[in-house]
């Protein structure tokens, strides 16, 4: 196999046809259907997968077979399949996984940016969702037709794509179910949803964090009634929602303070964030928009990190509980604030979990933390949906751990590099309880600024041209006997 060649032809794809087809994904608001409750009726869920169905129809793939599939109800996914051209026979199978749903606009992109507008600029195609994780489908197909177009011998490859990963994928077991007899023996599976540490070698992905989404309402009054004849006597709603959010973090350190939300961090993962911190540095906390600011001369503050130790910056964002507040309702704007004591307060919360903790479980005990005696015998409830379990990923096979190795000095001309992540990808810890046998290559394109579901979230082009050769190495070397 030419690495070159395989490069070279790749690097031509995304010119040519992948990052133009992007650009048109980008203009497309195909929000998940959290963000979205009338998904089914606006379409774009719709649009954005037909139009990668289109784009994979049209790809030279001899003897792919492809479809949306559709339970009623629920989101589609594409499935694609694709023979093997090995000797090895189509039982054992390659899985590649990725999402075309997208989060919300979010607030402070730079003005001449936008969430539906993409801008290719410095290497880097900017708008929701390119990265986060549109370009999957794009790219896995990429990586066959550039083995094929060599003659490189591979296994039987299978995709799902699905639709609604943001909203942590509640309709992707039923699929999971129904397409199980057509994935076959699956031994490698490809997620290409997944961050790096920088934009310079692969980056594969050890673990993920779990999510528990839910929304606490603290009410204490009917109605609003005037502040200045009712405060001090009637609690402010937002004084209990502090009050009962301290039951859940320390306000001063951010640690959480429920004991079920905690799990012992593996040896080996300690291992993996010393070697990866010694490789980020200070990038660890460096790459987020950190705000600085004076307040008269001399007076220079900045704001800083829980920590600026890349070993515990690394196990704090991917081994160790997290609570932010996403969200709050019950507030007027401030233009329309005015002297009133408010009946309720609503806030979203967002607790990541490490990998091994069973987010059911976790989801009841923030229930009891927040709903057992509340301040003033205030009126409060915390819905959740149950959230979604993190993953550990199985032991690294030495094979698996070989061609990696050789697919980055290859691509990058650096060592593969492995960390866990702080996101949640709910399919990982499904597909890892249906085919136990298999192993895994977690990898992605969010490296440093590259904000995902943020504002100027951006797709960085050279990478993901390197990230796919990559990728197409380990597959040509994954031969499935």
């Amino acid at each position: 196999m030419s690495t070159s060649a395989l490069q070279a032809f790749i690097d031509r794809k995304f010119d040519e046809d992948v990052i133009p087809r992007l650009i048109d994904y980008v203009r497309v608001p195909a929000k998940s259907p959290a963000f979205d409750p009338n998904w089914a009726a606006n379409g774009y869920l719709a649009d954005v997968i037909k139009a990668a169905e289109r784009w994979s129809r049209a790809q030279p793939i001899r003897g792919m077979t492809l479809e949306i599939v559709t339970l009623p109800g629920k989101t589609p996914c594409l499935f694609f399949d694709i023979p093997a051209t090995n000797t090895a026979g189509n039982e054992r199978t390659i899985l590649f996984y990725g999402h075309l749903d997208k989060q919300p606009e979010m607030v402070g992109w730079r003005e001449d940016l936008g969430p539906w507008k993409p801008v290719v600029e410095n290497g880097k195609l900017y708008g929701r969702g390119a990265a986060d994780d549109g370009y999957a489908v794009y790219a896995s197909l990429s990586v066959i037709q550039a083995l094929d177009a060599q003659g490189i011998p591979r296994s039987r490859c299978v995709g799902l794509i699905e639709t609604c990963e943001e909203s942590g994928s509640p309709d992707l077991p039923a699929y999971l179910d129904l397409l199980a007899p057509r994935l076959g023996d699956v031994r490698l599976v490809i997620g290409l949803d997944s961050g790096c540490g920088n934009y310079e070698q692969l980056w594969v992905t050890t673990s993920l964090r779990g999510l528990i989404g839910g929304v606490l309402t603290v009410e204490v009054l009917k109605e609003g009634v005037h502040s200045g004849r009712a405060s001090g006597l009637v609690p402010s709603s937002f004084r209990i929602a502090r009050q009962l959010l301290n039951r859940i973090d320390d306000p001063d350190s951010g640690r959480v303070l429920l004991p079920e939300l905690h799990a012992d961090i593996p040896a080996d993962r300690e291992e993996e964030a010393t070697l990866a911190g010694a490789i980020i540095g200070d990038a660890i906390w460096q790459e987020f928009p950190w705000i600085g600011c004076s307040h008269g001369e001399g007076a220079h503050t900045h704001a800083m990190p829980t920590t600026t130790d890349p070993i515990e910056g690394i196990l704090a964002k991917t081994w160790r509980p997290a609570l932010s507040v996403t969200g709050g309702a019950g507030l007027p704007s401030l233009d329309s604030a005015g002297n009133v004591l408010r009946p309720k307060t609503i806030l979203k919360l967002s607790m990541r979990l490490p990998p091994t903790v069973d987010a059911e479980r976790g989801a009841q005990a923030m229930k009891r933390a927040l709903e057992t005696s509340p301040p003033y015998s205030a009126n409060v409830s915390f819905t959740t949906d149950g959230g979604a379990t993190g993953w550990n990923a199985p032991p690294t096979a030495p094979w698996l751990k070989r061609l990696l190795q050789d697919a980055s000095l290859a691509h990058f001309g650096k060592s593969a590099a492995y960390t866990g992540e702080g996101g949640t990808i709910p399919f990982m810890n499904m597909l890892g309880e249906k085919f136990p046998a298999a192993q895994f290559l977690i990898t992605g394109v969010l490296g440093p600024q590259s904000n995902a579901h943020g504002p100027n979230e951006f797709l960085h082009i050279p990478y993901v041209k390197k990230l796919t050769g990559a990728v197409a190495t380990v597959v040509a070397g994954a031969q499935m006997r």
